[in-house]
C-alpha cells in the first residue's frame, strides 16, 4: 500500500466445503480476515466448490457459522468458484485457441508414467500436438457428456522437462458426470483446483492470496494462469506455515475416518480439532482468537504444543466463567443444628469480577461434599489435607464452618454419610479465635441440588504425534477421552442457556452442551481442568 502497487488489501478465505474446519483452518481465518481489518481492507469468504463428489450443503453452512463465531464477517455476499464456471470455461476455450491446453486421452496410469518423476523429466504426451479445431471440438463434447468419466481430460501446454512437477501439463478440466451442489445438472466437467484457484483470485480483486506452504511449488502455475490468461487482475501468493499441534491430527482424510468409523460422535464431538468441536466442548472464540494471534506466520511448519491452547483456554475462562457449585463424586453430610427450612446464600460469581453480581445457593441440613474432601485420618497434617477431618473443622464455601463429629459406615465399613455440626454466625465471618477451619471445601445442598450429566472429555490421542511409532495414527486413541458421570449441581445451573460456561469450584471448566443441555436434562462437557497435570 506505501509503494502504491495496491489502493485496498483485499484477502480471500477459500475452504473447499469437503469437511469441517479444523483448528488449521482458525490461523488461516484470522491471519486472512484480520490482515484485511488491521489495514482497512476486506476479506471474502469464496468456497472453492470444484469437486462435487467431496462436497456437502452441510459442510457449507457449518463453514459460514464457524467464521461468524470466531467473530468475522466477509465482505458482501458468499463467493462459490462455482459462480465463476462460465468464465472458466472461456477462459479454457482461450488457451485451446492459444496452442496453450489440449484434450488428452491417457488414462489415468499413463498420465503418471508420463509424468516422470522429480530426478526425471516426463514426456509429451501422444495427443499432445493435436489441432486447435480437433482440441476445441473434443472439448465441446467433454462439455456435451459424450464422454464417459476418465475417459478424457484438458491439460494445459507448459514443459513435460519443467523440475517443477506442476508445471508438467496439469490437468485444467475433468469429466464429473455427478450433480454440483450449486449448479445442478448444468456441467458435467469441472475444473482443477489449481485452474480455479488463482482464476477466482484474479476475478475478485484478490490482491494478497495466503495459502498454505504445500502450495509454495504451485506458485509458479498460479502465475503462468495469470499471465496467460485475460484476467480482470493479477493478485499474488504468499504462503506460510500450516498450524500442526501435538496430541492432534488435522487431515480432513483422518479426521473423516474418524467420524465413519464411530470413534468419535461426529465433526462436532468436543474431542475433534474441529472449530465446532472446540466450540461445543466450551473452547471460546476470543481464546481461540488469542492462541491463533499469537503463533508465529513463518515460512517453516512446525509442531505447537498443545499446552499453548489449553493456557489461551484457561486464561479467557478463569476471566469470564461463572463460579457454581457440583459435586462428583457426593458424600453426604448431615448437619445435626442446622434449621430445617432452606436458607438462601447470597455468593458471588466471581471472586474477581464484582460485575458479574450474585447467586442465591440453597443451604440445607443434608448436603453434599466431594469423597476426597473427607478422611477419618486424624494424623494429616493441616498443610497436608486442608479439608474435612473428623473432629476437625473446614469452612463451606460461600456458608458457615462446619466440624465432622461421627460418621455412618455400611457393611464393608465404608463411610457413606457424616454427622457434623455448624458454628453459627459464620456466614461470610470468622468463626471465634479457638476454632481455626483447615481449608475451603465445596459442597450443594442434597434435598435442592440437581442431578446433572457430566461428560469428561480428556485427548482424543495418548501420543505426541499419532501413528509416529506404528504409522496407523488410530493406534494412538485414547480409550478413556470420554467418561460420562452423574453429578449434584446447584440447582441455578441447570436454567442456563445452551453454551454456557461454568467453573465447577475445585474441579474444571464446563459448558452446557450446544444441543443436549435443557433445564429438564442438563447436560454439561468438561472443557479443560483447572491446572495442567503432572501426566501431561
Amino acid at each position: 500500500m506505501a509503494a502504491g502497487r495496491v489502493e485496498k488489501v483485499v484477502t480471500r478465505f477459500p475452504p473447499e466445503p469437503n469437511g469441517y474446519l479444523h483448528i488449521g483452518h482458525a490461523k488461516s481465518i484470522c491471519l486472512n480476515f484480520g490482515l484485511a481489518r488491521e489495514f482497512g481492507g476486506e476479506c471474502n469468504l469464496r468456497f472453492d466448490d470444484t469437486n462435487p463428489a467431496k462436497e456437502e450443503q452441510e459442510y457449507i453452512e457449518a463453514i459460514k457459522q464457524d467464521v461468524q463465531w470466531l467473530g468475522f464477517q466477509w465482505a458482501g455476499e458468499v463467493r462459490y468458484a462455482s459462480s465463476y464456471f462460465d468464465q472458466f470455461y472461456q477462459w479454457a476455450i482461450h488457451l485451446i485457441e492459444q496452442g496453450k491446453a489440449y484434450v488428452c486421452d491417457l488414462t489415468a496410469e499413463q498420465a503418471s508414467e508420463y509424468r516422470g518423476w522429480a530426478t526425471k523429466p516426463g514426456k509429451e504426451s501422444p495427443f499432445r500436438n493435436r489441432s486447435v479445431a480437433e482440441n476445441l471440438a473434443l472439448f465441446e463434447k467433454m462439455k456435451q457428456g459424450e464422454f464417459d468419466d476418465g475417459f478424457c481430460v484438458l491439460r494445459a501446454k507448459i514443459d513435460m522437462a519443467s523440475p517443477n512437477m506442476n508445471l508438467r501439463d496439469p490437468i485444467l478440466y475433468r469429466i464429473r458426470k455427478q450433480s454440483h451442489h450449486q449448479t445442478g445438472d448444468k456441467w458435467c466437467i469441472y475444473p482443477s483446483y489449481d485452474f480455479a484457484h488463482g482464476q477466482g483470485d484474479a476475478i475478485e480483486g484478490v490482491t494478497h492470496s495466503i495459502c498454505t506452504l504445500e502450495f509454495q511449488d504451485h506458485r509458479p502455475l498460479y502465475e503462468w494462469f495469470i499471465e496467460n490468461l485475460p484476467v480482470p487482475s493479477t493478485p499474488r501468493q504468499y504462503e506460510f506455515g500450516r498450524l500442526n499441534i501435538n496430541y492432534t491430527v488435522t487431515s480432513k482424510r483422518n479426521l473423516k475416518q474418524l467420524v465413519d468409523d464411530q470413534i468419535v460422535a461426529g465433526w462436532d464431538d468436543p474431542r475433534m480439532p474441529t472449530i465446532s468441536g472446540m466450540r461445543r466442548r466450551g473452547v471460546t472464540a476470543a481464546a481461540l482468537r488469542s492462541f491463533c494471534d499469537g503463533l508465529a506466520v513463518a515460512k517453516t511448519d512446525g509442531v505447537v504444543d498443545i499446552a499453548q491452547l489449553e493456557f489461551e483456554i484457561r486464561k479467557d475462562l478463569n476471566e469470564n466463567a461463572t463460579r457454581a457449585m457440583c459435586v462428583l463424586n457426593p458424600l453426604k453430610v448431615s448437619i445435626t443444628n442446622a434449621p430445617d427450612a432452606v436458607e438462601w446464600l447470597d455468593v458471588a460469581n466471581h471472586p474477581q469480577q464484582e460485575s458479574m453480581g450474585q447467586r442465591s445457593v440453597p443451604f440445607t441440613k443434608e448436603i453434599f461434599i466431594d469423597v476426597a474432601d473427607f478422611t477419618e485420618d486424624t494424623s494429616l497434617s493441616r498443610k497436608k489435607f486442608k479439608r474435612l477431618v473428623m473432629g476437625d473443622y473446614v469452612r463451606l464455601r460461600g456458608a458457615y464452618v462446619i466440624k465432622a463429629d461421627d460418621v455412618v459406615k455400611n457393611d464393608q465399613g465404608e463411610v457413606i454419610e457424616v454427622i457434623a455440626s455448624l458454628v453459627e454466625d459464620t456466614v461470610g465471618k470468622n468463626p471465634p479465635p479457638e476454632i481455626k477451619p483447615r481449608g475451603v471445601i465445596h459442597w450443594v445442598s442434597a434435598t435442592q441440588g440437581k442431578q446433572v450429566e457430566l461428560r469428561m472429555y480428556d485427548r482424543l490421542f495418548k501420543a505426541q504425534a499419532p501413528g509416529k511409532a506404528t504409522g496407523n495414527y488410530l493406534d494412538d486413541v485414547n480409550p478413556d477421552s470420554l467418561k460420562i458421570i452423574t453429578a449434584i449441581a446447584e440447582p441455578a445451573t441447570v436454567d442456563c442457556e445452551p453454551e454456557t460456561a461454568y467453573q465447577f469450584e475445585r474441579e474444571g471448566y464446563f459448558v452446557s452442551d450446544r444441543y443436549d443441555h435443557s433445564a429438564n436434562a442438563p447436560v454439561f462437557n468438561l472443557t479443560i481442568s483447572l491446572k495442567e497435570t503432572l501426566d501431561k
